[in-house]
């Protein structure tokens, strides 16, 4: 069944775009190639990324990121208007070969291969997909234009001048950036070398999309947690243990295991920035927060937008 586009929806999109038909439809808004060109850079986009922009337009996201950058991806829109128009531009850049344009539907779309996945998409529609980009591979990186993902709050979000731009007053955009978290909560155990034997850590993570609460114990006893932080599989934590002052240990998840190394935070252990190996095991594994949370009730809307 389908379901109406909302009123609210619909006058986020003004003059300059093309009204959609049902709910779950982006109107059609040109992103400046200025805002375009910050995307991409946000993103660090290189010859080595696969790219996907959802609601593609005339292309010139993945195109831009063929010729300026190197990359390969594609762009899928559902009118097939704007797909003829977005193959003829890559095929006029040059880019035919690394940028293809379909017309699909967001959602029937498989987004696996992407390294960086780019939207322009109402606040409605990137919440309705926020399932699909949470299963993508951690470390996947989203660039979005002016809108976010419901409550998963952004990595990095900042406002910039949008010249041209046929929507709003302002002349100003948003991006907004995430990286896909792995899901690491759960209780993590190591060993470290103390005095005449070794020391047992116990570190307990909760995961909220990509932000982690952390306790730690040595040997049983509570031991302060300076920070902890997810990036992709990359974990990264910080505390104060006897014998060793502050100490960062940082990694990617592998399986049930972090494999990476263990540095000193300052001067109190063997010299600052000296590293060793080091390892954990997740002996408990929780299920993160945002994965136990219901999913998110699109209402539909009466034209009185009741």
């Amino acid at each position: 069944m389908q379901m109406r586009m909302t009123a609210g929806m619909f006058m986020l999109a003004l003059a300059g775009a093309v009204p959609a038909q049902d709910f779950g439809d982006t109107p059609y808004v040109q992103t400046p190639q200025n805002v375009v060109d910050a995307m991409l850079k946000t993103a660090k986009v290189t010859a080595r990324d696969y790219v996907i922009d959802l609601g593609s337009g005339d292309g010139r996201l993945v195109i831009t990121a063929a010729k300026q950058h190197g990359a390969r991806g594609f762009g899928v829109d559902l009118d097939k208007r704007l797909v003829q128009l977005a193959n003829n531009n890559a095929r006029k850049a040059g880019v035919a070969d690394r940028a293809k344009f379909y017309a699909r539907d967001l959602f029937e779309t498989d987004l696996s291969p992407a390294s960086v996945i780019t939207i322009y998409l109402l606040p409605e529609v990137n919440l309705m997909a926020r399932s699909k980009f949470l299963a993508l591979a951690p470390g996947t990186r989203i660039v979005s234009h002016d809108y976010g993902i419901g409550d998963w709050l952004p990595d990095l979000e900042y406002e910039m001048d949008a010249p041209g731009k046929p929507v709003g007053r302002s002349q100003k955009s948003k991006v907004l950036y995430w990286v896909v978290p792995d899901l690491v909560a759960g209780r993590w155990v190591w060993q470290v070398a103390g005095a005449g034997k070794p020391r047992t850590v116990e570190l307990a993570l909760k995961q909220n999309y990509q932000k982690l609460e952390a306790t730690a114990k040595l040997d049983g006893r509570t031991v302060p947690v300076e920070r902890a932080t997810l990036t992709g599989r990359m974990i990264e934590v910080t505390m104060t243990l006897p014998e060793h002052g502050r100490v960062t240990f940082s990694g990617q998840r592998i399986n049930q295991a972090v494999e990476g190394e263990m540095r000193a935070a300052d001067n109190k252990s063997a010299g600052k920035g000296e590293t060793v190996p080091w390892s954990a095991v997740r002996v408990e594994i929780q299920d993160a927060a945002h994965v136990i949370a219901p999913p998110p009730v699109i209402r539909e809307f009466g034209a009185d937008g009741q």
